[in-house]
């Protein structure tokens, strides 16, 4: 086949299940190719990435700054599944081993490549020289500061690698030595400045130099437990593999929206590792809504999509109901949503003579089904290109 790899020029690394923990673990930076011989996209992008490696591995030349690794799906379909690769040819980065949420969707160029790893190796962490630049943040972002004795550290250097994985989710500052004095009444610290000009800081009360407890915690900082969901985001989110409880409400309306993230955080917080909770504008989003025989006018609305199908929480002012919420959750794991969107309500939930519901009144297929490569496309970016 003419487009293999030339061994005497690439520096691309075959991932199998045999090394694939071994290097991407020791890799600072990891660029991993996810692709398939038959994929002819996949024929057209192998010697830009090959070409792209070279001119990078002469920037970074220490073999561990920066891998460009491949992997065949076919031939290693489990490490495909585990990586929820559902489309070829597909770019993912690294650090440490770990995955970030947001793939490569730039030009597939040698240069627009190795432009994008120049800028994941840059410093994520801005350094303030005043501390008066900590009080002119801009308070609609996220904001993490850490203040250290010195960089050479290995607080700093848990922080930086922190920073490095989460800086598109919030913004990271640093300030050291004398600078940073005056905030280091008990050492080294890092403090968390939420969104909104009244908003109380929140310190990091672990240690410094364990990297599971501060990432944690600064994740739960930088990424809201009730994210929104947008036409440029909703590829991504679906990517992530895990279905989805959508708040749809109207743009203005605020309070719907206070009162589902309380009772999100009151109820469902034990279930953020399997279900995402997500809220969207309803004049963008009618498409969605129609595929539940709603429409903004009865915003809001809150649903379910399993990727199969949409499920409606059955009304809105049940929101505060205890316990009513995080049922609907369970009713999708164990099975429930999915047998009576077939078959009507379970034979336990139907009061003595009522008839079970008719498979043909049950509601449409989901409407945010998943990016793959067939017909059937991802409707949010259909529903982008038709505005």
């Amino acid at each position: 086949v003419s487009w293999l790899f030339n061994p005497t020029r690439s520096e691309i690394t075959r991932l199998d299940s045999g090394n694939i923990d071994d290097i991407l673990n020791n890799a600072d930076v990891a660029l991993v190719y996810f692709y398939a011989d038959w994929c002819r996209f996949s024929q057209m992008l192998h010697p830009i990435f090959e070409e792209a490696s070279n001119v990078i591995k002469e920037e970074y030349p220490d073999k561990n700054q920066v891998v460009f690794a491949r992997v065949d799906c076919d031939q290693h379909s489990d490490i495909a599944q585990r990586y929820r690769i559902s489309k070829y040819p597909t770019l993912k980065l690294f650090r440490n081993g770990m995955m970030m949420k947001r793939e490569y969707r730039g030009q597939r160029s040698v240069t627009a490549i190795a432009d994008y790893i120049r800028q994941q190796k840059s410093n994520p962490i801005r350094e303030v020289q005043d501390l008066e630049e900590i009080s002119s943040l801009d308070r609609s972002r996220r904001n993490i500061v850490g203040y250290f004795e010195q960089k050479d550290s290995d607080n700093y250097r848990t922080f930086e690698r922190v920073a490095n994985i989460l800086h598109d989710d919030c913004v990271f500052l640093s300030a050291f030595g004398a600078i940073s004095k005056a905030e280091r009444f008990s050492g080294d610290n890092v403090i968390y400045k939420p969104p909104g000009e009244n908003a109380p800081d929140m310190v990091y009360l672990g240690s410094l130099t364990n990297f599971d407890l501060i990432y944690a915690w600064t994740q739960d900082k930088c990424v809201p437990l009730v994210r929104e969901i947008t036409f440029e985001n909703g590829e991504e989110l679906t990517e992530e593999g895990l279905p989805f409880l959508i708040l749809f409400h109207m743009k203005d309306d605020l309070e719907s929206l206070e009162k589902f993230q309380q009772e999100v955080a009151r109820q469902l917080i034990s279930e953020k590792g399997t279900i995402n909770f997500l809220h969207a504008d309803c004049d963008k989003f009618r498409h969605p809504l129609l595929h539940i025989q709603k429409t903004p006018a009865d915003c809001p609305v809150i649903a379910i999509d399993s990727f199969r199908h949409m499920y409606v929480f059955p009304d809105f002012s049940d929101l505060s109901v205890p316990g009513k919420l995080k049922q609907f959750v369970l009713d999708l794991h164990s099975g429930k949503l999915h047998r009576e969107f077939h078959h009507g309500p379970d034979p336990t939930d139907v009061a003595p003579g009522q008839p079970i519901q008719d498979l043909a009144s049950s509601p449409p297929e989901s409407s945010f089904q998943k990016l793959a490569p067939s017909e059937h496309r991802y409707t949010l970016l259909r529903e982008k290109d038709e505005l």
